[in-house]
């Protein structure tokens, strides 16, 4: 009965190992750190999120949207014509604009009787602009103007084109201003999904 005994609180005496508080807040700051490895370089040099203000850019993007951002595709590729995209307004690089790529670099555009016109290497004699995106498509744009741009420029304009500050009013905007294009469409829900170019 002694040797049961003995044994039995031998059993039950035996405290049990546990991990020290120093070893969970290094095991907490092990996953931050390394969440922070991940997220942060997506954050700003992948993808980034932007809120669209103002009606520029009615009726395909409106005031309030939430849009996801694709800081990385320029990377790798030019930008193409009909693209939208988020740059830094060039009169006030703390600024963020929303715009559609009209213009590229080295082309003439030429704006004439509410027409967009577009003269590069391909169309010497120039190519009409196929505004479909626009609400009624093709509507008159104001107003006339040509500009010639050079080697890193691009002609930007709104959608909502008698309610845009575009290049038509502050000109060209160069390739250093550009953020990205725009890729998802995150708020609200009626409209989440990606954005068609």
């Amino acid at each position: 009965m002694g040797v049961l005994s003995s044994v039995d609180e031998g059993i039950s005496e035996q405290p049990q190992p546990k991990k020290g508080f120093a070893r969970e807040v290094f095991e907490i700051a092990k996953i931050l750190v390394i969440s922070l490895a991940i997220v942060v370089p997506i954050r700003y040099f992948i993808v980034q999120p932007f809120i669209v203000r103002g009606a520029s850019m009615e009726p395909n993007f409106h005031d309030g949207q939430y849009l996801i951002i694709d800081e990385a595709t320029y990377n790798f590729r030019k930008p193409l014509r009909g693209e939208v995209i988020v740059f830094r307004y060039p009169r006030d690089p703390g600024q963020f604009f929303i715009k559609r790529i009209i213009g590229l670099p080295s082309e003439r555009v030429q704006i004439a009787k509410g027409r967009v016109r577009i003269f590069n290497s391909s169309n010497p004699s120039g190519m009409l602009l196929d505004e479909t995106y626009l609400t009624p498509e093709n509507r008159l744009t104001y107003p006339d103007e040509e500009k010639t741009l050079t080697s890193s420029e691009y002609f930007l304009m709104g959608d909502n084109r008698d309610f845009s500050s575009d290049s038509r009013i502050w000109g060209p905007m160069d390739i250093k201003f550009m953020v990205g294009r725009t890729l998802f469409r995150a708020w609200p829900l009626d409209s989440f999904g990606f954005v068609t170019q």
